[in-house]
């Protein structure tokens, strides 16, 4: 079965001729789901998409009580789907449904886990082309995983790749990057992209200053995730080594008779050497927050669910 994972916020212009087209594709499949994530959506969003359940049983709906955010709308759909094979895709229509059956195709002929959409074509204004372009290369270069398009909404998983996704913030700009950390096969083709008819993108070019923050967290997360000592160690160690130093040689000349008390140089060292203890210590502190918090799961304040 094919499941269809669809993060709606502030849709209602596009929802209706979006649910049109996806279901012209799927005429020739029987067995398929539609789980849309109403993420705290404000306008008339989760009442179109009520009146689509009650037409379709094949939709579900879950929908948030406030905005969380793509990344858990996506992680609550990856954990309520049902399918071998997960398809996510926006609802504003820039990506076309009929796009999806190639890279569900390419999974299963392949063998791929995770097939990426690829917008050679893309129908954005320049500023955001050029954000993307920008963080696209930053990834490309930091991990060494070639891909044209991180970003593109329209992905097909195989089961198990979706569902060891745990995302959260920004996390969903990088699920190439997590899927293949974690062993599995990824591969990305080209995908058409139209131009957006129905509303207005939820990011703009300051979308690239808070991409920023999460690629240097993304770095911390695929190398040090489970060794932070091995990340903060070198660092306090280097500040305890300088700040050491310094000490000992104001110590030298203290005992050879000049006054130190007065010098810029000891509070240069005695800052060096603390900074040097909190850095490792916040190694230590990180070791455990990290090990302790992949234990446990997030329940997310679900305010309407098609499931009774």
């Amino acid at each position: 079965m094919i499941s269809f994972v669809i993060p709606v916020f502030n849709e209602e212009e596009s929802l209706t001729p979006f649910y049109e087209d996806l279901k012209s594709s799927l005429k020739d499949r029987k067995e398929y789901e539609i789980v849309f994530i109403d993420d705290g959506s404000t306008d008339k969003s989760l009442r179109i998409l009520k009146d689509l359940h009650s037409k379709n049983s094949n939709i579900r709906i879950f929908s948030f009580r406030k905005n969380q955010g793509k990344s858990e709308a996506l992680t609550l759909g990856f954990g309520k789907a049902k399918g071998d094979c997960i398809v996510t895709l926006d609802a504003d229509l820039q990506d076309r449904p009929s796009e999806a059956p190639k890279l569900i195709e390419k999974l299963k002929e392949e063998d791929f886990d995770l097939a990426c959409g690829w917008r050679k074509n893309r129908k954005d204004p320049l500023r955001k082309v050029i954000s993307s372009k920008f963080f696209n290369f930053l990834a490309s270069f930091f991990w060494g995983l070639k891909l044209h398009d991180y970003n593109c909404g329209l992905k097909a998983y195989a089961k198990d790749a979706a569902k060891s996704l745990r995302l959260y913030g920004g996390m969903h700009r990088f699920i190439p990057l997590l899927v293949h950390e974690q062993g599995f096969k990824v591969c990305e083709m080209p995908v058409n992209h139209d131009e957006r008819k129905y509303g207005k993108s939820k990011y703009g070019f300051s979308k690239l200053w808070n991409d920023l923050p999460d690629i240097f967290t993304m770095l911390f997360l695929t190398r040090y995730s489970k060794r932070p000592l091995h990340f903060f160690g070198p660092i306090g160690f280097i500040f305890l080594t300088i700040g050491g130093a310094i000490l000992a040689y104001l110590f030298a000349i203290k005992i050879m008779g000049q006054g130190i008390g007065d010098r810029p140089l000891l509070f240069l060292g005695m800052i060096l050497v603390l900074s040097g203890f909190q850095v490792l210590f916040t190694g230590f502190l990180a070791d455990i927050i990290i090990n302790t918090s992949s234990k446990e799961t997030k329940d997310f304040p679900i305010k309407y669910s098609s499931e009774k």
